[in-house]
Formats: structure tokens, C-alpha cells, sequence
């Protein structure tokens, strides 16, 4: 075999292993979407807290193949009014003051909301 054979059989086995090790980096992340399923809704739901506490809001996307994905922890939480309630990464939601406030999660491009009344 010549030299540049051989730095090419190198090159190649080095692009295998570094493919491989990717594929299964990305099967180890069960909270990806696939390319060729997208996110159809995201559904936001749980239980109002009292003023003073918190409550576990949870996420579940709708997927484009009819399945369902729970993404509490992946998607992007936001409180419409965060004098009134807050809403962590986590989807753990605090309240702080009586009033009405809508919290959204976001995933994959779809966006799911509950509205919340506090007491």
C-alpha cells in the first residue's frame, strides 16, 4: 500500500469512529426530535398554586407521527407577568401575588400555554 494509501485508510477509519460516536451521543439524547418527525402542539398542564407556593407544570408534545414526548425539562418556560408568578427551567411554577397569568412553554417551535389564577 503507498503512504497516501494509507493516510486515507486512516482518515476513513477516523471518520467511522467519530460517525459512530456520534450516532451514539445522539440516540443517548432521548429528548431530540428526529429530522422527519416535527412537533404538531405542545400541551401545558397542572395544578394552580396558592400564593406562597409552588406547583410541577408539565409539558407533552404532540408529535407530527402521533406520538407523544414529555419535554418538561427541554422546553423553554416563560410567565406572562412575573410579578404575579414565575416559572423555572424546570417547569416549577411560584407564586407570588393573586391575579391571572399565562405560562407558555415552547418546543420545537410549537408553543403550549395554561392560564393560571391565583389565589
Amino acid at each position: 500500500m503507498t503512504r497516501h494509501g494509507v493516510g486515507a485508510t486512516r482518515l476513513s477509519r477516523f471518520a467511522f469512529v467519530v460517525g459512530v460516536g456520534l450516532a451514539v451521543l445522539a440516540a443517548a439524547c432521548g429528548d431530540s426530535v428526529s429530522p422527519s418527525t416535527s412537533v404538531s402542539a405542545v400541551n401545558v398542564s397542572g395544578s394552580v398554586p396558592a400564593v406562597g407556593t409552588t406547583a410541577q407544570l408539565d409539558a407533552v408534545a404532540r408529535m407530527s407521527d402521533g406520538t407523544s414526548q414529555d419535554v418538561t425539562s427541554t422546553a423553554i418556560w416563560q410567565s406572562s407577568n412575573t410579578d404575579l408568578a414565575t416559572v423555572s427551567s424546570t417547569g416549577i411554577v411560584t407564586a407570588l401575588a393573586s391575579g391571572t397569568v399565562v405560562v407558555q412553554a415552547t418546543f420545537g417551535g410549537s408553543v403550549g400555554s395554561l392560564s393560571l389564577t391565583i389565589q
